[in-house]
């Protein structure tokens, strides 16, 4: 089995961390670094993560995660959120692919009006794209998480409103998730049992 297939199948959601453990600044910066490499449309990279890890900011944040004590024994908490007005910001954003010579400035002008095309009157899709660029990065997180060898879990369960006003969200900054990131525990279970592959699997 490959290293990537052994993370993706041996990757769990945990409920466990061991709460003498932390993760070094270095450690939270390296894996927000691996989370970046997900994809997202045009390459906006419209995402923003917070990373919760001190006693005071975990006191905060419980509350507003229904009381799930895994906020605070996990070593950091990530906030990820997905941001808004992407085709703003996408000619920042794309700048650097142009100047590495990747695509040219045919390409970066198609690419950067058909994003206002898209986006600019689209409240709608502006959302749904911050849902899916930040669910991307979050998922990217997670595997970055079990290769380095610690254990995750994303939670939906939390006052998305209060979660934004507690730690200064813009509104233009979707909280999309919560990833509890730290040490194993030892009350983790198993990855359990997935569907077979044949019960989601359609050939067209």
């Amino acid at each position: 089995m490959s290293a990537i297939a052994e993370v993706i199948k041996s990757r769990v959601s945990a409920n466990s961390y061991d709460t003498e453990r932390s993760l070094t600044i270095a450690q939270i910066t390296a894996l927000v670094d691996l989370a970046t490499h997900a994809p997202s449309a045009f390459n906006l990279q419209n995402w923003k993560f917070l990373a919760v890890d001190s006693i005071q900011a975990k006191a905060r944040l419980l509350p507003l995660a229904f009381g799930q004590q895994k906020v605070v024994d996990a070593a950091v908490t990530f906030i990820v959120c997905g941001t808004l007005n992407p085709h703003l910001t996408l000619p920042d954003a794309l700048k650097p692919t142009l100047d590495a010579g990747i695509i040219d400035q045919s390409v970066y002008d198609m690419w950067v009006g058909a994003a206002q095309g898209m986006y600019k009157e689209n409240a709608q899709l502006q959302r749904d794209e911050a849902i899916r660029s930040g669910s991307l990065a979050a998922m990217t997180l997670m595997l970055a998480a079990k290769g380095q060898g610690l254990v995750s879990t994303p939670m939906i369960g939390f006052d998305q409103v209060a979660v934004a006003k507690e730690f200064g969200l813009s509104d233009e900054e979707v909280p999309v998730m919560l990833i509890t990131v730290g040490y194993p525990g030892v009350a983790n279970w198993p990855q359990k049992p997935r569907k077979e592959v044949s019960n989601v699997l359609q050939f067209v």
